[in-house]
């Protein structure tokens, strides 16, 4: 009589997560960029090859840097899953169409170094690299960062200081400024017809064009559930709400609510840098006080502070927070009070 031996079932132990989505961050990243494209379209439309050039270097310093510091580290390079052309591609939708090449590559290299790979890569970042690139640019160079042409038609000529080599200063680069929708009606109290900023027929940053297509897109993004919509909610609410309480009180001093929330790169910001999971907040209550807190930090710069815009401002200040958020506004485990 032979015994047969029954091999008993493996169990695996793991730890959490058990549950695993089937979207991977290659396919968000991606699909994320490819949303962008409508944006940068209308840019190169209303501002020509400048648009295009800007964006390359920008997204050309982003995938170096990725490339030659990312492999060096315990991710490896992972500029293929995406996230570099994103934060290259955002950070030139902040830029001015006649920003410096050479600018903003540099920009590029410090989004994804210091914005990214200094935290440990992907995933471990405190503030969204696009918006880092961004402020170091806002601090490194203020004049060419607020150097803005309105659009004319021009599509195949050069605007600005594109082409300046590096650290040349003369005259032969001087670029005239014209006056951003926001300036003029912080300054000048002349609101930008609201039609002009859903088209974006405006001057400003190249994602500061056709508020249309950014709306478009951030209703995209939330139904494809690539992007919390909590964030934009919180945020828009955030900033009608105290403007529209602002503009009942005057509204020659105070812009509208409409205004606020179209003007500037609010819809940019909301919808694309904002919504990064990695640098907001985990829990729905959570989300709530970040968006919240971006919105009116926005109405506090917008309103009182010495520069016409803030969003760079507030989503930074509010990844800061993020952190102390993720703290004290937790879900209790199950079992415990």
């Amino acid at each position: 009589m032979s015994i047969r031996m029954v091999d008993k079932p493996k169990i695996t132990i793991s730890s959490a997560p058990f549950l695993h989505d089937q979207v991977t961050t290659p396919h968000i990243m991606w699909e994320v960029a490819y949303s962008l494209v409508p944006i940068l379209l209308a840019a190169v439309y209303y501002f020509g090859l400048s648009a295009l050039l800007v964006s390359i270097a920008a997204i050309a310093g982003a995938l170096v840097t990725e490339e030659w510091f990312g492999r060096r580290g315990p991710q490896g390079a992972t500029w293929k899953d995406g996230s570099a052309v994103v934060t290259g591609l955002l950070l030139a939708l902040t830029l001015p169409p006649g920003f410096p090449l050479w600018m903003a590559f540099v920009g590029g290299v410090v989004a994804i170094g210091m914005g990214k790979i200094i935290w440990g890569g992907m995933g471990q970042n405190v503030f969204n690299p696009a918006l880092v690139g961004r402020a170091f640019l806002q601090a490194a160079f203020p004049t060419a960062i607020t150097t803005w042409e309105p659009p004319d038609g021009r599509y195949l000529g050069l605007r600005g200081t594109n082409l300046a080599p590096p650290f040349y200063q003369g005259e032969a680069v001087d670029a005239v400024s014209t006056a951003t929708p926001l300036a003029q009606m912080k300054f000048e109290q002349d609101p930008t017809p609201l039609t002009e900023l859903l088209v974006g027929h405006t001057s400003g940053s190249l994602g500061e064009t056709c508020a249309a297509l950014l709306l478009l897109a951030g209703g995209y993004l939330i139904y494809r559930r690539i992007i919390n919509w909590r964030i934009p909610v919180a945020i828009l609410l955030s900033v009608a709400i105290p403007t529209a309480i602002l503009y009942f009180i005057d509204p020659v001093e105070y812009p509208s609510p409409a205004f606020m929330v179209l003007a500037g790169g609010l819809l940019l910001g909301t919808v694309y840098m904002a919504t990064d999971p990695v640098t907001s907040p985990l829990t729905s209550k959570g989300i709530w006080i970040f968006g919240v807190g971006i919105g009116l930090l926005v109405v506090l710069i917008r309103v009182w502070g010495g520069l016409p815009e803030g969003v760079m401002y507030a989503i930074l200040l509010m990844n800061a927070t993020t952190p102390i958020i993720n703290r004290f506004v937790k879900t209790n485990v199950y079992g415990h009070d």
